[in-house]
């Protein structure tokens, strides 16, 4: 077993001993208890940070039914797994994703499930659907290979009422915006998202935001998601502090429990300012905001080619607006100018790389496809997005001891942020398939910077205890059986950037609500994952 101390094997020895203790007095009349499987000799990591203990572990009608010592308990099974040496964890909890649960391509979820992931939260960065009971009755229907959980998204109802007008609500479109937000909330999801980089969530004021936001809240236990407005790349941007700030402002003002979606900072000039950033939350938290985060362990982004080469006034209106001021001499260069400095920020041409089924763009950067078209970088995105927007990752935009920092945090969750890959897409970015894994092996197995215990907590009961989930995250008697079977010296992420599509290993046994989604490191083809509303 890899990781844990001399300490926590005294305790996991006394812990076992206390259980097995109490499995035997809590036993009567000496009759055995059967249970549907049983897992025999690991090592369990409950998810709340505290050290590990071995015990057995039973699953019966979707729930876990027994921790302890299976023999002096008298417990028995027809489908006993011997998980000796093995950690035994709650499912992990995808704190913000983009999984595409609704597409045939998608629906298995085997990405997420090979991390360990057995929840996803979507409808994120204002993307989410106010037909919130529609999409769980198909999920209902026709299966999903995890539990999800859907936000109604800002941009999404912004985009419904106003299309992609650059200007403020009236009042009239304002009541309508808070009538779909009601709509959502009313059909189970459990908060609002916003996208405040992205079309058409940037055109919005913060008060436009946080009366939103307040509609949201009218809802007991409603979440804020954001995307913050400038994450330290934008052109132009309020820039990191500000944004941040403005983040926390809508939390404290609207009275919800706000989450900041893969929090960190970008670009080199915030290289090494992760503890300015984890300050921000700490003193909004000493006063009693109730503000949290979620991260992702990758250097790069990815996004649009539109959102991170073309400024916010240019888009406004949308596609054929945009078209019309590339045919505009002036205001063409105007764009150029603008997308010049937009780069230089994202660190250059060759920091953006295309993710696009198009064979003649999928896996090249920017700068390659610029001398490929004989234009400058600046013209070669015009004439690319004439067609349609893009898919790109920017390379090297965070930095790895910023997100070494920010992990240390009591508040800090886990992420993917990554959205399932189309069959015709071969290049994707390696978080969607090795996130959870790789975090692991970064802070812990390779660097010790955090215990396994700490980091485990992040993925499953923190998530758990900010998005209220009563019987869920943590490995306790009556809660579902959604677990995880971890081989230590195996669970790592083998994704690259050069190979995207790389399920991750070490996760021997993954079950959800009950079932075995993975066994034995092989996908059972179950679809047992169900649809969560807001408690």
């Amino acid at each position: 077993m890899r990781k844990i101390n001399d300490r926590q094997i005294l305790a996991i020895v006394v812990a076992f001993l206390t259980v097995a203790c109490d499995s035997a007095d809590d036993q009567k009349d000496g009759g055995e208890i059967s249970v549907q499987h049983l897992l025999l000799g690991g090592y369990v990591i409950d998810g709340s940070g505290g050290a590990p203990y071995a015990a057995d572990l039973g699953i019966n009608d979707g729930r876990i039914a027994f921790i302890g010592n299976a023999t002096t308990a008298n417990v028995r099974s027809d489908d006993e797994i011997d998980v000796n040496g093995l950690w035994i964890t709650p499912g992990f909890i995808d704190a913000h994703s983009h999984a595409e649960l609704d597409k045939d391509y998608g629906r298995d979820a085997l990405p997420y499930l090979y991390q360990g992931i057995t929840t996803v939260v979507l409808g994120a960065d204002g993307e989410g659907s106010s037909n919130v009971a529609e999409r769980m009755e198909l999920w209902r229907t026709n299966g999903i290979g995890t539990n999800g959980i859907l936000y109604v998204g800002h941009g999404n109802v912004r985009s419904e009422v106003m299309g992609a007008a650059d200007r403020a609500p009236t009042g009239d479109e304002m009541a309508a915006m808070q009538a779909l937000v009601r709509k959502g909330m009313d059909e189970g999801a459990f908060g609002l998202s916003t996208g405040l980089f992205y079309v058409p969530g940037t055109y919005a004021s913060t008060e436009e935001v946080i009366t939103l936001a307040k509609t949201a809240a009218e809802y007991a236990g409603a979440i804020y998601d954001t995307h913050d407005r400038d994450l330290g790349a934008v052109y132009k941007g309020v820039g990191y502090d500000a944004s941040v700030k403005e983040g926390i402002r809508i939390t404290e003002e609207s009275g919800l429990r706000g989450i900041f979606s893969h929090y960190n900072l970008q670009g080199a000039h915030n290289y090494g300012r992760a503890d300015i950033g984890a300050k921000y939350i700490n003193d909004a938290r000493a006063r009693g905001v109730d503000i949290w985060a979620a991260q992702h362990p990758y250097t790069a982004t990815q996004s649009n080619l539109r959102s991170y080469t073309v400024p916010d006034w240019a888009a406004a209106g949308g596609q054929d607006a945009m078209i019309e001021r590339f045919d505009d001499p002036e205001l063409s260069a105007d764009i150029a100018d603008a997308t010049n400095a937009m780069l230089q920020i994202r660190g250059g041409a060759d920091k953006i790389m295309f993710v696009d089924p198009q064979p003649n763009l999928n896996g090249k950067t920017l700068a390659e496809v610029s001398r490929e078209r004989e234009l400058a970088p600046a013209l070669a995105v015009q004439q690319i997005l004439r067609e349609n927007n893009k898919v790109v990752m920017n390379l090297e935009l965070y930095d790895d001891d910023n997100t070494r920092l920010l992990a240390e945090e009591a508040w800090m969750m886990t992420c993917t942020d990554g959205r399932t890959p189309r069959p015709d897409q071969p290049i994707t970015h390696p978080r969607t398939y090795g996130s959870f894994a790789k975090k692991m092996r970064m802070l812990v197995f390779d660097s010790g910077t955090l215990s396994a215990e700490f980091v485990i907590r992040s993925y499953s009961g923190l998530a758990a205890d900010f998005f209220r989930m009563p019987d869920r995250g943590y490995l306790r008697e009556g809660y579902f059986a959604d677990l995880v079977v971890l081989d230590p010296e195996k669970y790592r992420d083998l994704a690259t950037y050069e190979s995207p599509r790389e399920f991750s290993v070490g996760a021997v046994h993954v079950v959800v609500n009950g079932t075995f989604a993975i066994r034995n490191e092989n996908a059972t083809g179950a679809l047992s994952g169900q649809p969560l509303t807001r408690p």
